[in-house]
């Protein structure tokens, strides 16, 4: 039996440092392609971020004309800004080459794409976000992959039993 074609699995690097990470979203999509993005955040954001305080599970990204915005992602308020802090809910520009915008504004009206954010990392003391190009799944796939995920794990078990 051939073996199903796995899509893209990250473009974290391996030095990087995971912040946030949306783990509803590979059970919830079927990723078809990764892309790596910057995205502009204030200060209160970037403190708020290195401490673990964001979300991401409701998060999606809206292309408006030449621009990739993140919305209703979720970074909490830093405690000791002040008055310096920013609004938790508020729509963060994605920085995306002009014609990586254009790429994928036209897969999400043509072809039925969600841009969804799977993480926030720090890589080289930038943020930044990982999208993936996506198509929702119905709820049988979502039932017919943690069966073979957990039937994964069975074979994964006895085989670990056999080598002992």
């Amino acid at each position: 039996m051939a073996k199903k074609k796995r899509g893209p699995v990250t473009t974290v690097p391996d030095d990087a440092r995971v912040l946030v990470r949306n783990r509803r979203a590979r059970h919830d999509y079927e990723i078809h392609e990764l892309i790596e993005a910057g995205v502009v955040l204030v200060g209160s954001e970037v403190k708020s971020l290195r401490d673990a305080r964001g979300n991401l599970n409701d998060a999606y990204v809206e292309i408006r004309g030449r621009e990739a915005w993140l919305v209703a992602a979720q970074i909490q308020e830093y405690p000791w800004a002040n008055q310096f802090n920013h609004e938790p809910t508020r729509r963060r520009k994605l920085l995306l080459h002009r014609r990586e915008i254009r790429r994928l504004a036209i897969k999400i009206q043509q072809r039925g794409f969600t841009l969804i954010p799977l993480s926030m990392y720090l890589k080289n003391g930038k943020i930044k976000v990982e999208l993936a190009l996506a198509v929702g799944k119905a709820r049988y796939e979502k039932r017919e992959a943690s069966r073979e995920a957990e039937a994964q794990r069975e074979i994964d078990r006895v085989l670990k039993r056999a080598r002992r």
